[in-house]
């Protein structure tokens, strides 16, 4: 344990044994609590239990150093230390003792849990367990109060401190090690219940103390947030500045930054540490090496709080670096060289944190570029985020500007323009560079610029497939598949191998890749939504339902295919071998296109694409021999079979029950029940021979043991011959076998309760439901179960033993939850299932009263599996005690029946989407669990009802019954908006004022939260980095959710309304006045929102009039084309799509040149396609703003010497010559090394920091030239220099007024912000030689004359003279030199 942990008393203080203290002996320790009430004695006993905490905490401390300095004449010291120490033990026992008694007596007037907070006594801020937030509480609680004062005043003195710490470090106490002298028990409680440190302490102690400090301090900040908002971050910040300083530890360092993190409330607290140069510490701590990892976690994290608290809009302007980020531009040039560096542990999340910073400060300081090179280069783990970063400032115009088109998003697609790369690493850069590619394409901003430029960056793309490398042909086309969202089948990877799609491909399960709803219907011919499957868009209800996903994937193929796609597919089958791998992956891509663009493209596009002229042309020219006609026809011939083979592969899916009359499937089955039908009537037509030569063959009369009889047999005689009433009279009567067979089944006999639950047993259950449905088919074997055999009897015996009105205890009973989990007894209750289907198997289960015995159970709330069982297995076909039974369940009452109220939800909503017609009773009880106090199983309950309310005869019924649905909230809101879809809905919900209020909240603030809702869907929909627990997705499958105009727009009342309100003119006038708004961001937010409602209320044949009569459809026209915002774009081309979706939208926006795409039958789909597509995926040129940022200049150095230093440590920049530049600096400081500790020239070097760009290693090595301590009188030196040496007028001016000009040479460059001219490496023209007088430039700018030559000689013998050696072309010629790692022209590592 360190000193810092013992000062602040970090750990659980334990009390002593001797805890139980008569009150009296406490009032006569303590004799100021006699008189007083009982609340000023436990005030006070609480300020004593702090006292005596503080000197017990300062005697251990004590001790403990003690312990770690040993030395001679101290044992007296310790003496009287140990016995302060247990004094004050004694004292804390028994004041908590006091404590306890006065709260557990009848009269006190303070909560009993208080002291639940309390180590003896004292309230420990720093235990393990955090403190309990307010929120629950009542905010007069004083319970609450008590914590809050007592954190406060801990982090008060805690503070205190602190601020004597840095006292101690401003006088320059710098004392000895520690050493101890004897001291008086008086003088040691002084000195440790004081808020000051110990009296002796050395520096290195002292930094660790203070490191504890404030590490204890954080621990109040988080466990109390209130404590934060009473602290004066000023005062706090001032107290622990010099724990930040070059003197101090890593620790401490990152203690300090992790303070102030903690401390930080609002943009103006971070205005208020501005005073104390946190930057330069900041920018010093991200120099360093990884060795002090722990210190630059802390500033990247202070850096992330700055971006997320700091951050403010200074204008609505739309795009990213809408808010102004308080960060310095020496900050973020530090932490962009962080960023740049490979070898820095910290660039990911220096990477991350720059995409999230204010546009403009990163064009500045030329974090672009990293970005860019990160995008490109890698890491690859982030390369999709800051791809979405770029295509966010790629959406509106405001932000576009500070990217240069054609040049800089292009930087990822150099994976696939350097096609002819080799190796794994190379393979590994592609495919990031195709995730990249995949985003960018998934996105409105994305799509547009890549099609700019006649979409070169999308023909690049393609045109990889014509390069002869294996791997990227590969890559690009999974990219392909990927982006157009193609699902791969299970029979995939079996074509890719050369099998043929035989009958056997049924069996193979889908491709482990597919993880999201496909939205093609050519996959989902394949796979169900469901988990691994989906629904096939051309056999299923969502065919005719708008679908967003699929109308950007048709837009998506029409881009593909205008660069040529069709074209490369074909060449790669024209160049390779059909028997590889490559060819029939592009062939397979190649049907699927088809596919596609036969389902979701007009019929005339589709009609172009699938012609094939090239392919069909190669194919038909019978004179050529050569192998590009062989895979034409192999091509063509795969793709048939494509077609021919789809119907059979397709798996036949859960969701929808009832098939279609006129399909393959439904005649397969029916022919099967015919010929089961036949073989039944003529098994029951056996002569009597025969059926004895059955009964003989099931070994039932022959063997008793289970295992040897003939299940095949059994099973044909019980759905055969025995449904015969005569036979089953033969057998079960004349013979033994039928007493024989059930007698098996017989719980007490424990031969079928006793098997094994397994996959093999569950024959025997399959076995006995068969047998009780043929004794239930006729008199005889009702008359069986009810009186000849004990086998109902037993079953209900064995509910008996679980009843708790039975008062005969059983040890093992056959329904216990062992029995059930690992034996077949679970089938007992499909068999009761069986029993419950039949008026003669009811009548035997109310003469068992096995009903009654349900009730019971019911009531077992530690039984949840067996209610279950019975939920699940029981029929409900018929009313009575089934129903009873469900409703109950539905309703139980006590708390551990959510599971089964649940459940019993679930197989109700499972009732009713199996059902043909709309039964009242069963909508009832799903109505009443829309009461149920559980949100979830209001949730469930409503998700079920929405979708029973898709058949108009259901939504008409559950209309009828008038539900309450008020009270459910957001929950129930998809409901009502079903609701208001039919006339008797809207008239219930106009009456009942829902629609005048709703009304109201759609036009102020719901239409925005759609159009956010809707935006997240659709991104949700097209990323490939989904989350397990993304929830959201699963409700989501490209459908339009439903609108509340939209769905008011379906009733001629609903239209009426919504003309009186007056709204949609409204929206029409936003529409004309705001629809090319580019520049405010909230108008934008409202446009949308405006053109969703719009949509939603023209894709309905009473809401198109409405757009007719305001002619708004060729201003939406115009926003789909226009707009200079992407994501604006993409709505309006969305709302196209709805507009389209009647037949006579669809004939109004054919029109404008946008055509729908419409079912063969002639019905629309929804989906709507510009004709000239290459004009509408266009975004129109722009050009880089003019940087209007003023530059912040400062005086020159008068020194001659400084300014050579500066003009090195300028050169340091350049690659090229930074090794020169570093001897130079080397040479410097061994000649000048006190002029290395110059603080206005350290100043100098630091503004040139935060001016221009340096890589990490270089930062570091120029920081590392001063011999300067950063600290609090550095900084304040550093901060008066910002002042004086601040000057407005740039030094251009005066190097243009200079009469020496720029020199011969004509290559100075001038820095920015000190007026040097740094010198580049250029070669000298003419004939200058080195005894050429050279001019060099001071600090103003001004280029220094040729000295006298008894000054230069001077100046020589007090310095070597630099010379450059010349080429014979008079160039400069570099001399040979060792290269300083970072410094190094083409050194990745700086």
């Amino acid at each position: 344990m360190s000193s810092a942990s013992t000062l602040v008393g970090i750990g659980q203080i334990r009390r002593t044994g001797e805890s139980s203290v008569s009150t009296a002996s406490v009032k006569e320790m303590f004799p100021e609590l006699e008189g007083k009430e009982l609340q000023e004695q436990l005030e006070i006993v609480a300020t004593r239990l702090e006292v005596e905490n503080k000197i017990k905490d300062g005697a251990e401390r004590i001790l403990q150093l003690m312990e770690e300095r040993p030395g001679e004449g101290k044992l007296h010291l310790r003496k009287e230390v140990e016995a302060q120490l247990n004094a004050a033990r004694a004292k804390i026992a028994s004041l908590s003792a006091f404590l306890d008694q006065i709260r557990g007596s009848p009269n006190s007037t303070r909560p009993r849990k208080k002291a639940a907070g309390l180590v003896n006594g004292k309230r420990n801020m720093f235990q393990e367990k955090p403190l309990q937030s307010t929120s629950g509480k009542q905010k007069d609680d004083p319970m609450d109060k008590d914590d809050f004062r007592t954190a406060l005043n801990q982090a008060k003195q805690l503070i205190q401190m602190l601020i004597s710490y840095r006292a101690r470090f401003a006088s320059h106490l710098q004392p000895s090690p520690m050493t101890y002298s004897p001291y008086s028990p008086a003088e040691i409680s002084s000195a440790v219940s004081s808020t000051s440190p110990p009296p002796l302490m050395n520096e290195r102690d002292m930094d660790r103390s203070r490191t504890g400090i404030m590490s204890a301090l954080v621990t109040i900040l988080q466990r109390n947030l209130r404590v934060r908002y009473e602290l004066d971050i000023v005062e706090l910040v001032r107290a622990i500045v010099p724990a930040l300083a070059d003197y101090a530890s890593k620790e401490s360092r990152a203690a300090a930054y992790r303070l102030i993190r903690h401390v930080i409330l609002d943009a103006e607290s971070i205005e208020k540490l501005q005073q104390f140069g946190l930057d330069w510490y900041m920018v010093r701590s991200l120099a360093r090496d990884n060795k002090h990892a722990v210190e630059k976690e802390q500033v990247v994290k202070l850096i992330r709080v700055y971006v997320e608290m700091g951050r403010s809009r200074r204008s609505p302007a739309v795009g990213a670096g809408s808010g102004r980020v308080p960060l310095s531009e020496a900050v973020m040039r530090a932490l962009t060289a962080v960023a740049e560096h490979p070898e820095d542990q910290f660039r990911h999340i220096a990477l991350e944190t720059l995409a999230e910073i204010d546009i403009d400060l990163i064009a500045r300081t030329e974090g672009m570029r990293v970005l860019l090179q990160a995008l490109a280069d890698g890491p690859h783990e982030i390369s999709p985020v800051l791809a979405n970063a770029f295509l966010y400032l790629v959406d509106a115009p405001g932000t576009r500007a500070y990217l240069n088109p054609g040049f800089d998003l292009e930087i990822a697609l150099t994976g696939f323009t350097d096609a002819y790369g080799r190796g794994s690493a190379h393979v590994e850069r592609m495919k990031a560079s195709s995730k990249v590619i995949a985003t960018m394409l998934r996105s409105w901003s994305g799509l547009m610029y890549l099609c700019m430029d006649n979409m070169r960056a999308i023909s690049s793309i393609i045109n990889t497939l014509r390069i002869p490398s294996l791997e990227a042909r590969e890559i690009v086309l999974d990219l392909f598949f990927e982006v157009l969202k193609i699902e791969t089948p299970g029979w995939y990877q079996a074509y890719i191998d050369g099998r043929r799609l035989t009958g056997s491909v049924q069996a193979l399960t889908p491709h482990p890749k597919t993880h999201m709803p496909a939205v093609i219907g050519t996959r989902s011919s394949v796979e169900a939504t469901n988990g691994n499957e989906s629904i096939d868009l051309s056999h299923s209800s969502s065919a005719s339902k708008l679908n967003l996903t699929h109308q950007y994937i048709a837009l998506l193929l029409l881009v593909f295919l205008e660069a040529g796609l069709l074209e490369a597919l074909i060449s790669i089958l024209e160049e390779a071998d059909p028997s590889a791998n490559l060819p029939r992956k592009a062939t397979l891509l190649l049907g699927e296109l088809l596919q596609i663009a036969n389902h979701v493209l007009p019929l005339n596009m589709a009609a172009h694409i699938q012609s094939l002229p090239r392919l069909f042309e190669l194919a038909a020219d019978t004179q050529r021999i050569d192998a590009a006609r062989r895979v034409a026809t192999a091509t063509l011939s795969s793709i048939d079979s494509f077609n021919r083979n789809r119907a059979r592969l397709r798996r036949p899916t859960t969701e929808h029950p009832r098939q279609r009359a006129n399909s393959i499937e439904d005649t397969m089955r029916r022919n099967q029940r015919q010929v089961e039908q036949v073989k039944i009537k003529l098994s029951m037509q056996i002569d009597d021979k025969t059926f004895q030569d059955i009964i003989i063959k099931t070994q039932v009369m022959v063997n008793k043991e289970h295992t040897k009889w003939n299940m095949e047999a059994l099973v044909e005689l019980i759905e055969g011959p025995l449904m015969n009433p005569k036979r089953l009279e033969e057998a079960f009567r004349v013979t033994k076998f039928g007493k024989r067979l059930i007698s098996f089944f017989h719980p007490f006999a424990n031969r079928f309760s006793a098997l094994r639950k397994t996959k093999a047993n569950e024959r025997y259950v399959r076995l006995g439901c068969g047998l009780l449905t043929t004794l239930l088919s006729c008199a005889e074997g009702v008359k069986f179960l009810m009186s000849e055999d004990p086998f109902l009897k037993q079953i209900v015996d064995c509910f008996n033993q679980l009843d708790p009105f039975n008062q005969v205890a059983v040890s093992d009973p056959i329904f216990s939850k062992e029995r059930i989990a690992d034996t077949l007894c679970y089938g007992y209750f499909e068999m009761l299932g069986i029993l419950s289907k039949y008026p003669e198997g009811i009548e035997l289960m109310e003469r068992f009263k096995m009903f009654t015995s349900f009730y019971h159970i019911s009531e077992l709330k530690s039984r949840e599996d067996l209610i279950k069982s019975i939920i699940e297995n029981i029929d409900y076909t018929a009313g009575g005690h089934a129903r009873i039974i469900l409703s109950k369940a539905l309703t139980s009452s006590y708390m551990a029946s959510l599971h089964v109220r649940l459940f019993a939800t679930t197989h109700l909503g499972q009732l009713i989407r199996s059902s043909h017609k709309a039964n009242e009773w069963t909508l009832r009880l799903l109505l009443t669990q829309l009461y149920d106090p559980a949100v979830e199983v209001c949730e469930l309950a409503v998700q079920y009802l929405e979708e029973a309310c898709e058949s108009m005869d259901v939504l008409e019924l559950v209309v009828q019954m008038q539900p309450t649905l008020d009270h459910l909230g957001e929950v129930g809101h998809p409901l009502l908006l079903r609701f208001m879809s039919t006339t008797v809905g809207f008239r219930y919900l106009y009456k009942s004022g829902y629609i005048d209020r709703e009304m109201d909240a759609w036009f102020h603030e719901r239409n925005n939260q759609y159009a956010v809702q809707v935006e997240v869907y659709l991104a949700r929909s097209f990323s490939s980095h989904l989350r397990d627990d993304d929830d959201d997705m699963l409700v989501f499958d490209g459908t339009v959710p439903p609108h509340f105009y939209g769905e008011m727009a379906k009733t001629e009342l609903g239209c009426q309304v919504l003309s009186d309100k007056g709204h949609f003119a409204e929206f029409a006038h936003f529409i004309r006045q705001h629809g090319l708004e580019s520049e405010d961001f909230d108008l934008i937010v409202k446009l949308k929102s405006v053109l969703w409602a719009v949509g939603n209320i023209g894709a309905t044949t009473g809401g198109l009039p409405f757009l007719e009569e305001e002619g708004i459809i060729p201003n939406i026209l115009d926003i789909t084309e226009t707009s200079l915002v992407m994501s604006v774009r993409g709505t309006a081309f969305f709302v196209l799509g709805l507009i389209s979706s009647t037949t006579q939208g669809a004939e109004l926006l054919a029109e404008y040149e946008w055509e729908a795409t419409v079912t063969p039958l002639g019905e629309t789909t929804g989906l709507c396609i510009p004709i000239d597509v290459a004009g509408f995926v266009q975004i129109p040129p722009w050009e880089s703003p003019i940087d209007s940022h003023e530059p912040k200049w400062i005086a020159p150095p008068d020194d001659t010497m400084e300014a050579q230093i500066l003009t090195a440590i300028s050169n340091l920049q350049n690659t090229v010559i930074a090794n020169e530049a570093a001897r130079s600096l080397t040479r410097f400081k061994s000649i000048h090394r006190a002029i290395f500790s110059s603080i206005p020239l350290f100043y100098r070097v630091l503004h040139l920091l935060s001016t221009h760009r340096y890589r990490l290693p270089v930062r570091r090595y120029i920081l590392d030239l001063f011999d300067i301590d950063l600290d609090p009188d550095v900084m304040a030196t550093i901060y008066s220099l910002s002042t004086n040496l601040h000057r407005p007028v740039s030094p251009l001016d005066s190097l243009q007024s200079s009469k020496w000009g720029t020199g011969p040479n004509g290559a100075a460059e001038t820095n920015q912000g000190l007026g040097l001219s740094v010198v580049v490496a250029e070669p000298r023209r003419g004939g200058m030689t080195n005894d050429a007088p050279t001019q060099t430039a001071n600090g103003n700018g001004h280029h220094i004359p040729p000295q006298d030559p008894s000054a230069r000689k001077a100046d020589e013998e007090k310095e070597e003279p630099v010379t450059t050696p010349l080429s014979k072309n008079g160039g400069t010629m570099l001399t040979p030199m060792k290269r300083v790692k970072g410094f190094a022209a083409g050194d990745d590592s700086g």
